[in-house]
């Protein structure tokens, strides 16, 4: 029996581009991972769960922040360079006006002890979200050539790398991405082989 395949969208335009990573700028806070998962996996649909997470991994590994390197993925990959720009333009323009608006508003008040209990608030609640994208991810995990128990012994090994031993994660990365890299070749090539 063939698997039926995932219903497929793509943006239909760079201005589609433009405005889908504005709303996806407009709506996170601290970390947007949760809101991109769903934006363009769940509701528009140009990526597949399992797309996302190797997209993902691969915008987390690249130099600069994750989210614009997805978007410069995206775009690239739907109206090259020309999409890519817009995607970018969307994602940085109308939010950076919009810090700097606030900035400038809050300057008197931002060393006050509300609204540093406001931003530490909103840093646990960007760390739930990001924590239940995680949980939302897992299904994706059982194409990986890995496994389960690999992936998960990876995850652990790596909080507690960069959690409790305070490690700095470009070593974290530097260690466990290229045995997990090795690791998942061989799998692959295991799989092909059999």
């Amino acid at each position: 029996m063939s698997e039926v395949p995932a219903v497929r969208n793509a943006p239909t335009s760079k201005t589609d581009l433009f405005f889908s990573f504005n709303w996806l700028a407009l709506q996170g806070f601290g970390g947007v991972l949760a809101v991109v998962q769903r934006e363009l996996v769940e509701k528009k649909k140009w990526l597949t769960l399992e797309e996302f997470v190797e997209d993902w991994s691969i915008a987390q590994i690249l130099p600069g922040p994750n989210v614009i390197n997805l978007a410069l993925m995206i775009g690239g990959k739907h109206f090259g360079w020309r999409g890519a720009l817009s995607a970018l333009a969307g994602l940085l323009l109308v939010p950076t006006i919009l810090v700097l608006v606030i900035a400038s508003a809050i300057a008197g008040v931002g060393d006050t002890q509300a609204m540093q209990g406001a931003l530490r608030g909103m840093g646990a609640v960007s760390a739930g979200l990001i924590m239940a994208t995680g949980i939302k991810m897992l299904p994706a995990m059982e194409t990986n050539p890995m496994g389960y128990l690999t992936c998960a012994v990876l995850a652990i090994v790596t909080f507690l790398a960069v959690a409790v031993m305070r490690l700095p994660l470009s070593w974290v990365l530097l260690t466990l991405g290229p045995i997990a890299s090795i690791w998942a070749w061989r799998c692959i090539s295991r799989d092909e082989s059999a």
